[in-house]
């Protein structure tokens, strides 16, 4: 009833437990929301003005992720404007193409893209070099077909190998399915991280610490389950509340068992809180283990592989992403859920996410000890 009372008084705890976390569910799942950028801008200098290289910019315009704003009667001015960032790439068609393309000399025509921004560049140049090979393979078909061969006879000459593309899990190629769930998640292990470690700092804080002990006869493993029951109960409501609007309400694919998510998201809260417990037992410091938390959650996002692949990295990076919790969701996460796998073939992981449960065990005594003797210093 005393946490009940601090939570209910501490508006906090209200904006960091609720309305902060809600925020970044709804921003997350609604800025990607059509799954992959459209419409990026993209301009054409086309040299050679002629109906083939107009068609070429009108098939760059149809694409669903590339659309010409603009036409430049130069390279300087296409790089001028991608320097300012109004086209992410331009499509370059120098003088004499049509001509070239037609007496078969193998002209060239040239695409320039931004990298700054990496999703975008690489989408950006997967339209333009398709574009380039759509435009040659057109020119060939007509000239084949002139020559009096037949659609097939063209189709095997143009493309000797055709590719069967199979993307498992994610065939959309969906932003929004594999970044907003390891994102989302993650910020959330940040909230419960913080919120863990303050409620124990304000305790010194506000000088209360004793107050809450002796509530407890100095039993400090009853008084960490009295304080952070209330907390799990709301977070798991958080954490099954996301679960169901991404996988039931926007569909997304999840092969595993529903009672999968509700483990996956009980060992989520319970490793959290276990952490941010064990964060404030190394530093009994309200702004010291805030600090630890906030840095050990940012980290986890990078180390969690979902962008950059655990494998690529180096041997003391790989090592050291076990020690982050994001790390072992993720894995679990994409075995059991996302790709259907029995529990078994990522129990290492699972025993992992129970570890950091039992995190707190080690540092209670020096909890208690803190509670009992700090004096709190700002």
């Amino acid at each position: 009833m005393r946490e009940l009372l601090i939570l209910r008084k501490n508006h906090i705890y209200r904006f960091c437990m609720v309305l902060f976390p809600l925020l970044v569910i709804f921003f997350f799942t609604s800025m990607m929301d059509d799954g992959l950028p459209t419409s990026m801008p993209v301009g054409v200098v086309d040299l050679d003005n002629t109906s083939t290289s107009r068609a070429l910019g009108l098939k760059l315009d149809g694409f669903q992720m590339s659309k010409v704003v603009a036409h430049y009667p130069s390279v300087t001015e296409a790089r001028k404007a991608v320097q300012r960032n109004e086209i992410y790439g331009f499509l370059y068609i120098p003088k004499g193409t049509t001509e070239k393309l037609l007496a078969s000399r193998q002209p060239k025509i040239s695409y320039y893209y931004s990298y700054t921004t990496m999703a975008a560049g690489s989408m950006m140049m997967k339209d333009l070099k398709t574009i380039s090979t759509l435009g040659s393979a057109a020119v060939g078909q007509g000239t084949m077909r002139a020559k009096g061969l037949t659609d097939e006879q063209i189709q095997t000459l143009i493309q000797p190998i055709k590719m069967d593309l199979h993307q498992i899990a994610n065939p959309w190629s969906s932003y929004n399915i594999y970044l907003t769930t390891v994102m989302v998640p993650g910020i959330i292990m940040l909230f419960i991280f913080l919120i863990s470690t303050y409620s124990l700092g304000t305790e010194l804080k506000f000088n209360s610490s004793k107050k809450w002990l002796a509530l407890t006869d100095n039993n400090i493993l009853v008084a960490i389950f009295g304080k952070f029951l209330p907390q799990m109960l709301i977070w798991l409501a958080i954490i099954y509340g996301y679960e169901y609007y991404v996988f039931y309400h926007l569909h997304f694919p999840h092969l595993g068992s529903p009672w999968m998510l509700v483990l996956l998201g009980l060992m989520q809260v319970l490793a959290s809180q276990g952490f941010g417990i064990f964060a404030f037992g190394l530093m009994p410091s309200l702004r010291m283990s805030m600090s630890i938390s906030s840095l050990w959650a940012v980290l986890s996002i990078s180390m969690a592989g979902s962008a950059f692949p655990i494998m690529g990295m180096d041997g003391p990076l790989q090592s050291l992403s076990w020690l982050f919790p994001l790390r072992h969701y993720w894995m679990i996460y994409q075995g059991c859920v996302f790709n259907g796998f029995p529990l078994i073939e990522v129990w290492f992981h699972f025993a992992a996410l129970a570890a950091f449960m039992l995190l707190p065990w080690l540092v209670l005594k020096k909890i208690k000890n803190a509670m009992l003797t700090y004096v709190y210093i700002p």
